[in-house]
């Protein structure tokens, strides 16, 4: 849990008494690589923050998963187009090897917000970093090319080393013999 006190720390000023609050509603979680953590149809009801790992968000396409999100250690995330409107998720998160995750009920999560007045301020700044994140990746996908795209991710040598090349091509929106392409075109 010291990752993730850190992590909040970092991201607002909070007293001890509210911190320990918030890991009063906190558990650990750990997930084997391959264990799905969210399946397709299911409604978020958590959220979660990665101590050590990875996950991955991708739905099932007509001929292929489709890897649409991969997040790493010191992330906080939940499936917010299911959890919020409380609606089945068109999502599979699983994970990409052996993790750790903190885990926050949403009805803690909701007491939290009730309870502890500066928690109002962590949620805002999360969604504020998620939904720039999420407009990062569109324009991306609108402005780049499949190559600049790709010099990006090298930017991000976890992903790289942790996703399969055909995963890694779903997020990039390109085929896998596209991404081999580019790859043998760089070195």
């Amino acid at each position: 849990m010291e990752n993730f006190e850190r992590f909040i720390k970092k991201t607002i000023s909070i007293d001890e008494t509210e911190l320990k609050i918030v890991l009063s509603r906190c558990r650990k979680k750990s997930v084997p690589k391959g264990k799905l953590v969210l399946k397709k149809g299911q409604i978020a009801n958590q959220y979660f923050f990665i101590i050590s790992g990875g996950l991955r968000f991708f739905y099932e396409g007509l001929t292929s998963e489709n890897t649409t999100w991969v997040v790493f250690k010191n992330e906080f995330f939940t499936e917010i187009s299911s959890l919020n409107p409380q609606k089945p998720t068109r999502f599979n998160i699983i994970a990409v090897e052996d993790s750790e995750l903190v885990v926050i009920d949403k009805k803690d999560m909701d007491f939290l917000y009730g309870h502890v007045p500066v928690w109002h301020e962590f949620g805002r700044k999360i969604w504020e970093e998620t939904t720039v994140r999420m407009i990062d990746q569109i324009l991306k996908f609108q402005t780049l090319t499949a190559e600049e795209r790709y010099l990006e991710f090298v930017n991000t040598p976890e992903i790289l080393q942790k996703i399969p090349v055909k995963q890694l091509a779903s997020v990039l929106g390109i085929t896998p013999n596209a991404l081999s392409r580019i790859r043998k075109n760089i070195k």
